[in-house]
Parts: C-alpha cells; sequence; structure tokens
C-alpha cells in the first residue's frame, strides 16, 4: 500500500486536474446566469460540481478517452488492465463503460484534490500554532497559545491522516473498477475469441496443406530414387524418367513450402507490428521509454520502427538510413509474403501433374468435374494426394484413381489393384500388417482426411485391404442446412 500510494494519488490529482477545466466553465456559467462575478480559482461549490458530471459523461461517451484511461489505470494504479483489442469503431457498451470509468475518475480525483489542496496548507498552519506564543484567529475560532494551539495541531494532523486514508481508498476503489471498465467488453472478448480461432484453423489448415504435400513428395522422392538406384545400370531410361519424377515432386513440395510458409510470415509480421506500435503506443503516453530502451522492435534487430524515438538517439542521416532499411525490409517481406498468398491452390484440375509426379503406374477413372464448387475440389485433390502417398507406400501392384459425380456427391477412390475384394493377393497379409502398423503410429495423413471430410459433412473410409490400401470419400457438393 505504502509504495502505490504516490502513484494512486497521483492518479487521483490527474482526474482533479482533468476536471478543473469543466469546474471553471461551469462556474463561470453560473456567474453569468445569477449576475454574480465568478471566482475562478475556487471552483469549489457543489452545485456546479453536480452540474459538470453529465458532461464529463458525455465527453466520456464521443471522446477517445480510453487509451489514456488505460495508460493511466497500468501506470499509476498498477491495475492490471487487459490492453483492449483494436476496432475499426466502437461499440456503444464500451463508450457506456469508458464514460462510466472517465466520469468516477475525474469526480473522486475532484474530491480528494480539493481536500488535498485544502487540508494540506490548513495542516501545516496548526502544527505552526504552538510555536507562534501568540493567539491567532482561525476558522471564526481564537486559538491561544499552550494547550488550545495543541490541540489544532493534533486536530491537523487527525485530519491529514483522514485525507490520507481518503486517498488509500479512493485509489483502490478506481484500481478494482479499472479491469471491469477500462478492459475488453463481452463483445470485444468474443470478436478476439472469433479471431483466435480463425487463426488456430488457419494454422490447422496450413499444417494438414504442408504434411500433405510435402509427405506426399518425400515418399515419391524415397520410392523413385530406390527404383532408379536398382534400373540404373540395366535400364538408364527408366531411371531417367524416375530422376525427373524426383524433380518434379521436389520442385512441387518447395512451391508448396514457399506458399505455406509465406503466409505464416506474413502472420508472424503483423502479429509483430501490432505489439511494437502498441509498445510504443504506451511509452509516448508514459512520457517516454517505459522499458528503459531495450529493443522494442520484435525481431531481435535492436532498431526502432519509429523514427521521432530513433532521432533523439542517433542522427538524422543514421536515422534516415534505418527508416529506408526497414522500410526496403518491409516490402520485401510484403511482397514476398503477397505473392504466397496470392500463389493459387490445387485443384482436381491438377490431377494429371499428381499422378504424373508420383512416377507410379495409376490408372485413372475421372468423369466430368467442372461443376464441383473450388472449396470442395481443394479438398478433394489434398485428400487424393495423401491416399496417392498411402498406395504407393504401403500397397503394392498399380494404383487405381477414381474422382466423378454421382447425384450431389463426388466420389473419390484410391486403392491398389482393382475394385474391392479383387486383385492378387500375394503378399496381401504384409500389406495389411503395414496398414494396421501405420495406423498404430498414429500418422497425421489419415487424421488430416477425416478432418477434411467431416468439414464438408462427407464420409470417408480409409484403411489396408488384401491389396495394400484403399480410400474412399463421399463429399456433398452443396452444403446441407
Amino acid at each position: 500500500m505504502r509504495r502505490t500510494l504516490p502513484r494512486r494519488w497521483a492518479c487521483l490529482v490527474l482526474g482533479g486536474a482533468l476536471l478543473m477545466p469543466y469546474m471553471m466553465v461551469g462556474v463561470l456559467i453560473s456567474g453569468l446566469v445569477h449576475g454574480e462575478s465568478a471566482n475562478l480559482l475556487l471552483p469549489a461549490q457543489v452545485g456546479v460540481f453536480a452540474a459538470v458530471l453529465p458532461v464529463v459523461a458525455v465527453t466520456g461517451l464521443f471522446l477517445p478517452v480510453r487509451g489514456l484511461s488505460v495508460n493511466a489505470a497500468q501506470g499509476l494504479l498498477g491495475a492490471r488492465v487487459e490492453t483492449p483489442p483494436r476496432q475499426a469503431g466502437r461499440s456503444w457498451q464500451e463508450r457506456r463503460r469508458t464514460a462510466a470509468w472517465f466520469t468516477l475518475h475525474l469526480a473522486v480525483g475532484g474530491v480528494v484534490s480539493g481536500f488535498t489542496l485544502a487540508i494540506v496548507p490548513f495542516t501545516m498552519f496548526t502544527l505552526v500554532l504552538p510555536v507562534t506564543g501568540r493567539s491567532t484567529p482561525v476558522l471564526g475560532f481564537l486559538v491561544t497559545p499552550g494547550w488550545n494551539a495543541v490541540a489544532w495541531a493534533a486536530g491537523g494532523l487527525a485530519l491529514l491522516a483522514a485525507l490520507v486514508a481518503m486517498a488509500a481508498g479512493a485509489g483502490e476503489l478506481l484500481a478494482r473498477l479499472a479491469p471491469v471498465l477500462l478492459g475488453p467488453t463481452p463483445a470485444e472478448r468474443l470478436a478476439a475469441a472469433e479471431e483466435h480461432a480463425r487463426t488456430l484453423a488457419e494454422r490447422n489448415r496450413l499444417a494438414r496443406e504442408l504434411h500433405d504435400s510435402v509427405g506426399h513428395a518425400l515418399s515419391v522422392v524415397t520410392l523413385q530414387a530406390a527404383a532408379a538406384a536398382r534400373v540404373l545400370d540395366r535400364d538408364p531410361a527408366t531411371a531417367r524418367t524416375a530422376l525427373a519424377a524426383i524433380e518434379q515432386s521436389a520442385r512441387t513440395a518447395l512451391e508448396d513450402l514457399d506458399h505455406v510458409l509465406g503466409v505464416l510470415r506474413d502472420d508472424r509480421d503483423d502479429r509483430t507490428n501490432r505489439g511494437d506500435r502498441d509498445g510504443h503506443d504506451r511509452s509516448r503516453a508514459d512520457g517516454g521509454w517505459a522499458d528503459g530502451g531495450r529493443d522494442r522492435s520484435g525481431d531481435g534487430s535492436g532498431r526502432s520502427h519509429d523514427s521521432p524515438e530513433i532521432a533523439g538517439r542517433v542522427s538524422a542521416d543514421d536515422a534516415d538510413r534505418a527508416d529506408n532499411a526497414d522500410r526496403a525490409d518491409r516490402d520485401g517481406r510484403t511482397d514476398r509474403a503477397d505473392r504466397a498468398a496470392l500463389a493459387p491452390q490445387a485443384t482436381l484440375a491438377d490431377l494429371d501433374a499428381l499422378v504424373a509426379a508420383s512416377g507410379a503406374p495409376v490408372r485413372q477413372e475421372v468423369g466430368d468435374l467442372a461443376g464441383v464448387p473450388a472449396v470442395v475440389s481443394r479438398e478433394a485433390y489434398r485428400i487424393l494426394q495423401e491416399a496417392l502417398t498411402n498406395a504407393i507406400k504401403h500397397g503394392t501392384g498399380p494404383v487405381r484413381l477414381t474422382a466423378a459425380v454421382e447425384g450431389d456427391d463426388l466420389r473419390l477412390e484410391v486403392a491398389n489393384g482393382g475394385p474391392r475384394g479383387t486383385g492378387d493377393r500375394t503378399g496381401s497379409r504384409e500389406a495389411r500388417a503395414r496398414g494396421r502398423e501405420r495406423t498404430r503410429a498414429g500418422g497425421r495423413g489419415v487424421a488430416g482426411m477425416h478432418e477434411r471430410v467431416r468439414l464438408l459433412r462427407g464420409e470417408l473410409e480409409a484403411g489396408p485391404t488384401d491389396t495394400g490400401w484403399r480410400v474412399s470419400a463421399r463429399l456433398p457438393l452443396r452444403s446441407s442446412p
């Protein structure tokens, strides 16, 4: 309490200082209305104080005082106020809460400031009475030397103690109410939670994309490299074909990897820049660097992106060079992120390239897919990509890939050998064992396919068969109500 009392008292005095213009205008208007001379130096009328509070509330409704109030509550009151998220517009719920805090701060601060201005000089005056040795009129009473003057001095100290207690209580009240009135509103918390959920969903989607693409490419590269090594001496043409498949798969994987990393880098830079802006805003509100000049850039470079702070510490030429370097770096990152974010995602129209890059014998049975919605087409491509990877890794013999529209559904199937229940059964026991081992290992590929299908309200069957691996999926072309 003793550590926080001076700062909380300063916060209350700040509220009183902010109230003074309202009080002065109120006293002036009161004097004009009643035909009296207004005393601008001592605006202490209770009626004027009560009359200006609604004006203070209206000010809090329409003026952007929330940022100043949050900084004051955090820096002076020591309140743990969660920084509200930035929004394009202010809701009326936030306006009402901010107006309530602003009015309370100025009202309580005005009362404490008024008593501070009155009691502290009065106490100092009464402490001098016992040592003057003469009678002194005080508040209409004649204070005589001796015990009468000592009693007045004791009364002055009692009033000072009461003032300290009142300031401590008022500061504690404001500190307790600050998180409630200045923190995020329920609507802001809901919006932040929805934004966080969208971010997590996007990251999960990117993780599935990266797993499907890179996992498929690595599987193809491994199998084709092994095949090329076996036939390199006796069949160079086949080895060259396998090497070409390796090159194509690696190039496709690098493009997908660049796309995902570009999106993640853009998201990270946005969050870092928001943190920098918030930190610099708090520093300016507190009148300087709150952390003693430590690195605020968030990227470990030690540079600040705000040129006024730079200019205060280095020469103008160094500041210009630092600004130009930062601007060029940000522009370069933005261009790369924009190109990655705008890169087209693979769809069912790219099945031929997918099959060609796999290097495996695949028999395609693809119908007319022109009417498949873009979202379903993208997810279907990733499902077929993962299914093809599993069939190549865990199956034997040629792979059959089927994709066709049946009614209102898109039917997908990838399996080793012929239709279900047929085909060569040689090595079937080993194939099923490999499939069961993969299932127990908890690979993310099958789980990712299930998640994609569930989001599209479809159905999926995936697992080992007599000839290796089979995946069958049904995806609705239209969302059901």
